[in-house]
């Protein structure tokens, strides 16, 4: 693969990242929103903080296909 292909690789990697953080976020408010307000069940709750954890997973995956742990 040629540099500049890795390179735009990578922006994309990038945007990625970027969008997947902004869900997480997103998630993060509704369900501090939900809490507050006390208007959510037990089950959306749940289905939602599951929908954190695993936007979670997906940018620790990307975050180490950008920056590979490099054993020195």
């Amino acid at each position: 693969m040629n540099t500049t292909a890795k390179m735009e690789q990578t922006e994309v990697l990038r945007v990625k990242l970027e969008v997947l953080r902004h869900e997480h976020s997103d998630l993060d408010a509704a369900i501090a929103a939900l809490h507050a307000h006390g208007a959510a069940d037990m089950l959306t709750l749940k289905r939602l903080k599951k929908q954190k954890l695993s936007l979670k997973d997906q940018i620790t995956q990307l975050e180490d296909r950008i920056l590979p742990d490099i054993i020195a």
